[in-house]
């Protein structure tokens, strides 16, 4: 039995309201004729755009999130973002510990427990992004880091919630504009590691955890990763932002896996 593929994106602090729901639409439209029991597909827009995307679209072929959100469900935190109040949108999941909320605004791994946690309590599907920077590689530690970022992220995370758990990993050196794509075989290999971590922590339900590969995934190196056996989706950062180019990338990925599982 073939296992089901996870594409998704990050908007970031990009595209007004008019922008994504155009972008959602179009997405849905190219893609709606693959089966939803064969591949998963989510974005996760700003929050201004949030009110009106979840009403955009046909929430069943794209799930939408929300990229941070506060471990407090309401108090005297200017500028976050309550679980209630995505709740109220009707959202499907929330982007925990992305590395720029780790290395642009100081986020450490206990206060991303603290969100790993409120998220799924609040019964969202809960993607918890990891990864090291160049120099915890340059220092040969990024498997200490994976393991750390794992570990701490998910402490006194009950068995029963894994079900809601998502993992996206993604190095530091290799997003955004001046990222390095790490080669198949790295990307593979940490995959390794994050996955016998995952056993480590949830015992043998963490082997249902998908682990998602994100960092300058393109159309030139996707189809490799995606045949990797311990790679169970993408994480697409600009290369997903034109509809037709994800839509293209989603396609030629899924195909690929598939012709390789003969």
């Amino acid at each position: 039995m073939q296992k089901k593929l996870y594409f998704g994106t990050n908007l970031k602090m990009y595209k007004t309201t008019k922008d994504t729901v155009d972008y959602l639409r179009a997405l849905v439209e190219n893609t709606k004729d693959i089966s939803r029991d064969e591949i998963e597909l989510f974005v996760i827009p700003s929050y201004t755009t949030l009110s009106t995307a979840v009403d955009s679209v046909d929430r069943s072929f794209v799930k939408l999130g929300a990229q941070n959100m506060s471990w407090e469900d309401q108090g005297q935190f200017t500028g976050e973002i309550s679980p209630l109040m995505l709740k109220e949108l009707g959202l499907d999941l929330v982007m925990i510990g992305h590395s720029e909320r780790r290395n642009v605004f100081g986020e450490t791994d206990v206060e991303e427990n603290k969100k790993v946690k409120t998220a799924l309590n609040h019964g969202f599907t809960t993607l918890l992004c990891i990864g090291e920077t160049l120099e915890e590689k340059t220092f040969d530690i990024s498997n200490e880091v994976l393991r750390k970022q794992l570990k701490i992220g998910f402490h006194n995370v009950p068995v029963a919630q894994v079900s809601n758990i998502w993992v996206a990993y993604e190095p530091v050196w290799a997003i955004g504009v001046n990222g390095i794509p790490a080669s198949v075989e790295y990307a593979e290999e940490k995959h390794r590691v994050i996955k016998d971590c995952l056993l480590e922590i949830f015992g043998t339900s963490g082997k249902d955890i998908p682990v998602l590969y994100g960092g300058s995934v393109n159309p030139g190196n996707a189809n490799d990763l995606i045949i990797q056996p311990s790679i169970d989706g993408l994480f697409t950062g600009r290369s997903a932002w034109q509809a037709d180019d994800f839509n293209k990338l989603i396609r030629d990925a899924k195909d690929t896996y598939e012709a390789n599982q003969v």
